[in-house]
Formats: C-alpha cells, sequence, structure tokens
C-alpha cells in the first residue's frame, strides 16, 4: 500500500542563494545527483532523466528495471512541474541507500494541489502518478518556495 502524502520539517541543508540558481550539475557526494535546472528549460527534463539512469545503474537495487522506469517517470514529472508552473527554475537532488530519495526544489510561493486529470487535458496527472507509484511522498514548505519529493525501494518509510 502506498503511503500518503507527508509534511516535513524543513532539511538542514541550506538551498543556493537565490542569485545562484543557473543550470548545471553541482559536485555530488557519492550516491547522490545534484542539479539545478533553469525556468522553462525544458530540455533539462531529459537531462536530468539521464543523469537519474546513471545514477540508479550504479545502485544495486533488487528490483533495478522497474524501480528505475518508475523513478525515471516521477522525476520527469516534479521536474516539469517545477520548470511550467514556478518561476526561477528548480534544484533536483536524488540520494540513494537503503532507498532512492528523489526532491525538486522550487521558489513559488504556494503547494501543489492533486487535482482530477480529464480526458481532453494534458496536465494534470504528475502528483497523481506520484501518489500511486511511489512509495512515499510529501510537500515540504521552504522559506521561500517548497519541496516536492519522494522515494522508492526498501519498502514504506
Amino acid at each position: 500500500m502506498r503511503q500518503p502524502v507527508r509534511r516535513e520539517e524543513r532539511d538542514r541543508e541550506q538551498e543556493p542563494a537565490e542569485g545562484n540558481r543557473g543550470g548545471g550539475v553541482v559536485a555530488p557526494a557519492p550516491g547522490v545527483l545534484r542539479r539545478r535546472v533553469r525556468h522553462a528549460d525544458l530540455r533539462a527534463v531529459g537531462e536530468v532523466r539521464r543523469e537519474l539512469r546513471q545514477l540508479l545503474s550504479r545502485w544495486a537495487a533488487p528490483d533495478g528495471g522497474e524501480l528505475t522506469e518508475v523513478a525515471t517517470l516521477l522525476t520527469s514529472e516534479l521536474v516539469t512541474n517545477a520548470l511550467v508552473h514556478a518561476d526561477g527554475g528548480a534544484v533536483v537532488t536524488a540520494r540513494v541507500g537503503d532507498r532512492l530519495r528523489v526532491e525538486v526544489r522550487d521558489w513559488a510561493p504556494g503547494r501543489p494541489q492533486v487535482g482530477p486529470a480529464t480526458m481532453e487535458g494534458t496536465s494534470g496527472r504528475g502528483l497523481m502518478l506520484v501518489r500511486a507509484l511511489a512509495d512515499a511522498w510529501g510537500i515540504r514548505a521552504e522559506g521561500f518556495g517548497k519541496c516536492v519529493w519522494f522515494e522508492l525501494g526498501g519498502g514504506p518509510a
């Protein structure tokens, strides 16, 4: 059974200053992907997917293929949401250990809402997919903006 959305307190790790939100990979620790993406740069979605696949190819997950596909899909949805709906770009962080945790941080006020998708619409399915496929997920308010995250692997959190 999937875990419901849960709220978290702000992480101790601080995000880059507002003026330091350019695109590109930030030097991460082993087992960590950290990438800044620029506002409306939808090419970055494919780049993040490739980088996440590379990270996961080095992680010994029991169901590696399926987990990689789900992680890639969910990450694509969250990054696209941040780039389309939030000004200022986003920071994507993925950490592997016993579980995979992906966080997408943006600087837009307000919380995203899981809304009904229509047959005619081309949007409205991203958070529904995260809710349905992630082992755990949530939205954490930040000083400016928010962080939407999910976890996969190792069973429920």
